[in-house]
């Protein structure tokens, strides 16, 4: 039986612009959890993003997701103690909440003595039942830009590679903002030639993130973005902003930060490669972070002896 594990998830930005709900990106931007069952007892140790703001009891939300896999496993361990080291701003649009569940449920996947290795496909289905759409926990697993999908024996994904020229830059401001308050200002029916349109775009974006190349026409929306402006007025302001000045820009997920889909070689104001960030920093607000990010090609990882996570 391995006792301890260690898992490293990655934050991820999903919908990419038009891809709503349906694409994810992986970013090298990670939370790091350390699993141990224990004799008795529950021990939470948190360092980091929310550091003594975050519960340390069963309502934390890595612990709610353990327990959910456990009872899904048939296995109860006698004592559990978790220590998290948090990278991944909270309530951003970066997948805070994805890369937690995606944790929990990877612990205790592997954690369990009755299995033999973690089943990709049981972990997307549980992952997603409990983050309740699968864009942001397939991005977490799968790593790369994932396209998901919900069929009739739950949810599906598969993982691209993103071309070597991509480079997100995320846009992080100090304010927060609840999914469940983003996704309410979401009209129930959209007229049909903005389905369409996004469509389209969200079909360009494939191919835009594997060639690098019509990144600023890949990223147009109509479907849900200009829709939240009256939560995050600032957000979409310096989206408007940043793609006037030639940026892929896109709100993060459910916001509200912003996500810049730069090139390393591109020229923007005859600037290239780094210089294309300190274009982008220029446009950014005072009170704003900035954080160039890479690329994650391969998604959450469990590290513990003996054990293989199976092919996806």
């Amino acid at each position: 039986m391995t006792d301890r594990v260690t898992v490293r998830v990655p934050a991820t930005s999903a919908n990419l612009g038009p891809a709503f709900d349906c694409a994810g990106l992986a970013l090298a931007h990670h939370d790091v959890l350390d699993f141990a069952v224990v004799r008795e007892g529950l021990t939470v140790e948190i360092d980091g993003v929310g550091a003594g703001e975050l519960p340390t009891d069963e309502s934390h939300l890595v612990v709610r997701a353990f327990r959910a896999a456990c009872a899904e496993l048939g296995w109860s361990p006698a004592g559990l103690r978790l220590s998290a080291r948090n990278a991944i701003p909270q309530g951003r649009g970066m997948g805070s909440s994805a890369a937690a569940v995606v944790a929990g449920v990877l612990g205790a996947w592997a954690l369990c003595p009755d299995v033999d290795a973690v089943d990709g496909n049981a972990v997307l289905r549980l992952t997603t039942e409990l983050e309740g759409h699968p864009d942001n926990v397939a991005a977490c697993l799968l790593g790369g830009l994932t396209l998901s999908w919900m069929g009739e024996r739950g949810a599906g994904a598969d993982s691209l590679p993103v071309h070597e020229d991509v480079r997100p830059v995320v846009l992080v401001p100090g304010a927060t903002l609840s999914t469940e308050v983003a996704r309410g200002l979401l009209p129930d029916v959209v007229p049909h030639a903005d389905a369409a349109f996004n469509a389209g775009r969200s079909a360009l974006l494939v191919h835009a993130l594997t060639s690098a190349t019509l990144l600023l026409e890949a990223t147009e929306d109509r479907l849900h973005q200009r829709q939240r402006t009256a939560a995050m007025p600032a957000s979409l302001a310096l989206v408007d902003r940043l793609r006037a000045a030639g940026h892929a820009a896109v709100i993060s997920g459910a916001g509200p930060s912003v996500l810049v889909l730069a090139r390393r070689t591109a020229v923007v104001g005859e600037r290239a490669g780094d210089g294309e960030v300190q274009a982008i920093s220029s446009l950014v607000p005072e009170g704003w972070t900035v954080l160039p990010l890479d690329v994650d090609p391969t998604g959450a990882r469990v590290d513990r002896p003996a054990r293989q996570v199976s092919s996806r």
